[in-house]
């Protein structure tokens, strides 16, 4: 059916501040759905209070409201714009339980707006836990055996048939908040007191565990003739027990049968129609049983989540523009594919020929004091994600690409410590942000598959992945750069290997390395995200790096600039940036250039496959950024607008020769580097604190002294206060 007549103003709303669980994802949907709407030529109203977001520039939509997202000030806004009609999908958690609040209130029937994408029924049905439940039971799914609670009693009563451990998840809460795992009775009393008081409606959700089981996600999108289509599959690396936003996934899902999976798309499809999701995307969540293969449900968000900007960037199938424009009354079969250039409707589901990774980033150096192991409650505050055509290539890739200071698989405990085997069982077992890390260890210890798997519970086919890669960089041991062939360093670059992770294992440093590598003629192709696994022509130039002989980048001769992303989300370092990135990469075009940009972190919009003429998704390193500057040849390179990350490397890019514009990095530098920017200012005769640089202890200790305490103690080139001190005694110090 086309678009809807009766309709003509839509209002869209945002998802308000930054929190943990709910990032930067959603200006990318929300900024997607803005566009598509305007596109059938809807009169779109804006209501979100982050003014860091792309969506609330001025041309997104026609009338933007910089206000909260509650249902009182949304009521004045429907009052003055008199909208025909309401899509809350966009805005994550806080715009569900604004519409809610907006139907329960009876504005929305007051002032006849209509809720589409979603009905208040289907939100209702999916977010209440008890009525969940019921809904799954009727269609035949399995669930974990569970009961509901709105006190302590009741709470107890419900705990006692299951035993420990049990989950705890309170309702109409977003990222886990408030829930947990409980192991004991004094667990269990201090997770429910805090999740009663957390939850809107004082009720819990208190299940059996499934801690251990195998853990899939489903992006599936429905349209008002029924026709679903599953997006993607994705499978966590880690098991039930984390939080979704806070494990390792791989995209498409790796270690189901066939009829698993068909098992699953099935259930998922089933899911959306009980519930009742008319129109757009949801994301289902499954367990699996690793022997018996019960499968059970878990949940569905009947919204775009974080799962779906992962998925959309996954496979290029962009699922918030599709869902609006299925809001307003079209069907799958009745969109383009704009990927393929419309050879394909959007009813064809898409093939991917890759392996996608998405690896969390947290940020536990700045609070010393939060617990670092990871849970059903979100800790994580970004993430990374790589393409490649092997889970060893992209996982690889993505660990670089983390900037937590890993080249690969690095070492993180010593196999000869005393200690070392009780350090690897309680890291194996407790899962913290870098259990990937000491599985790697453990091999290295010389534990073997089974034992590593008993711990940590991860499915078999990665852990003897993982495994592989440690042999393969055991049996460089002892070698030297120069021994290498061409053959031997072509496979270990296909597994995702890079140049400073092998120059650690060669003794060598990284530009002998790449300089070898060269030498051999050992140089990464590139290769197209198209939705069609290569089917069909694609339109767009979305890519990423691998090593084999066939390259699909064809670049093109015109006058080109090359913008530097941020990376991961970090504290300090998150949307602001990517906001400039894409007004630098607009501006040049505006200019006539064709803008490229590198950047690999799948929540945003300038990884958009439209934002800029050519996407590489690709790691931020000096290696892979050189690589593809090498194959482009820019007129010139922007490294200020991602944050820390870009300046880091702007002094190696320039040394190898890549055309940096804008700030130089001389200038850079001087701005950095506390030192020299300190003689700046008794150059120019300004005031400033008495300081002095040290590069040792002793000297710090000795400068000290001279100042006179309290200080504070501050390094170069960091962000944010990361690492900075206010010290008031030589002890301290």
């Amino acid at each position: 059916m086309p678009k809807r007549t009766d309709i003509e103003s839509i209002l869209i709303l945002g998802a308000g501040p930054i929190v943990i669980g709910q990032a930067c994802e959603f200006d990318y949907s929300g900024a997607q759905a803005c566009k598509a709407l305007r596109e059938e030529g809807y009169r779109v109203i804006l209501v979100n209070s982050n003014p860091a977001t792309i969506m609330t520039d001025p041309e997104m939509a026609d009338a933007i409201y910089i206000e909260p997202v509650d249902w009182r000030t949304v009521a004045r806004v429907i009052e003055k714009e008199r909208p025909d009609a309401l899509l809350p999908t966009m805005g994550g958690q806080t715009a569900l339980n604004c519409a809610l609040d907006l139907a329960r209130e009876g504005v929305l029937e007051e002032f006849g707006v209509e809720m589409i994408g979603a009905s208040r029924e289907a939100i209702d049905k999916a977010e209440d836990r008890d009525r969940f439940r019921q809904a799954m039971q009727k269609i035949g799914l399995d669930m974990p055996r569970s009961a509901i609670a709105h006190s302590m009693e009741e709470a107890m009563q419900v705990q006692a048939p299951l035993g420990f451990p049990v989950i705890i998840r309170p309702s109409f809460t977003l990222g886990g908040t408030g829930g947990g795992i409980a192991y004991n009775r004094e667990e269990f009393v201090e997770i429910c007191e805090r999740g009663l008081d957390l939850s809107p409606t004082s009720e819990l959700l208190i299940e059996e565990s499934a801690l251990g089981w195998k853990e899939y996600e489903m992006e599936v999108v429905r349209d008002r003739n029924d026709n679903c289509i599953i997006v993607c599959s994705i499978e966590n690396f880690d098991p039930m027990g984390v939080h979704t936003g806070d494990s390792i996934t791989v995209a498409p899902a790796l270690t189901l049968t066939d009829k698993e999976y068909q098992r699953m798309r099935d259930a998922s499809i089933a899911v959306l129609r009980e519930i009742g999701v008319d129109t757009g995307g949801s994301n289902v969540q499954f367990a699996i049983h690793p022997e018996t293969g019960r499968m059970i449900i878990i949940e569905m968000n009947p919204r775009v989540s974080r799962s779906s900007a992962l998925a959309s960037k996954a496979t290029g199938f962009p699922i918030a523009k599709v869902a609006a424009k299925l809001a307003v009354g079209y069907t799958l079969d009745e969109l383009r594919n704009e990927i393929t250039g419309g050879a394909t409707p959007a009813s064809f589901e898409p093939t991917i020929d890759y392996v996608v990774t998405k690896i969390p980033r947290f940020t536990f150096e700045k609070f010393p004091q939060a617990d670092p192991h990871l849970t059903t409650q979100m800790k994580s505050v970004g993430e990374v994600m790589a393409i490649g055509r092997t889970f060893q290539e992209s996982v690889q890739k993505a660990l670089r690409g983390l900037e937590t200071g890993v080249d690969g698989f690095d070492e993180r405990v010593d196999p000869e410590a005393e200690d070392a085997k009780e350090r690897l069982r309680a890291e194996l077992r407790q899962p913290g942000p870098e259990r990937i890390l000491y599985v790697a260890d453990a091999f290295r210890y010389g534990m073997t598959l089974d034992e590593v798997h008993e711990f940590s519970a991860i499915d078999p086919w990665f852990l003897a992945q993982i495994e592989e890669l440690v042999r393969l960089e055991q049996s460089l041991a002892g070698r030297g750069l120069e021994d290498l062939d061409r053959d031997e360093l072509h496979a270990l670059k296909r597994r995702g290997f890079s140049d400073r992770r092998l120059a650690k294992l060669l003794g060598t440093d990284e530009h002998r390395v790449r300089a070898r590598r060269h030498a051999l003629g050992v140089r990464p192709v590139y290769k197209r995200v198209d939705t069609c696994a290569a089917e069909f022509a694609t339109a767009t130039a979305y890519l990423y790096s691998t090593y084999e002989e066939e390259c699909e980048a064809a670049p093109t001769d015109r006058r080109k600039i090359m913008v530097l992303g941020g990376g991961p989300n970090r504290i300090g370092q998150g949307i602001e940036f990517d906001y400039c990135c894409v007004h630098a990469a607009q501006a040049c075009r505006e200019d006539g250039f064709e803008t490229l940009m590198v950047n690999c972190n799948p929540e945003t919009v300038s990884t958009d496959y439209d934002t800029s003429d050519r996407l590489y998704f690709e790691p931020l390193t000096l290696e892979d950024v050189l690589e593809i500057i090498h194959l482009e040849r820019p007129e010139g390179v922007i490294v200020q607008y991602g944050g820390q990350t870009p300046l880091k490397l702007a002094r190696d890019l320039e040394a190898a020769g890549a055309p940096i514009i804008g700030t130089s990095p001389d200038s850079i530098d001087l701005a950095e580097d506390r030192e020299r920017f300190q003689q700046l200012i008794e150059r120019l005769g300004l005031r400033q604190p008495p300081n002095a640089t040290a590069r040792s202890t002793d000297e710090a200790l000795e400068k000290a002294a001279e100042l006179g305490y309290p200080l504070v103690v501050r390094p170069s080139y960091v962000l944010g206060g990361r690492a900075m001190e206010i010290v008031f005694n030589e002890d301290e110090l």
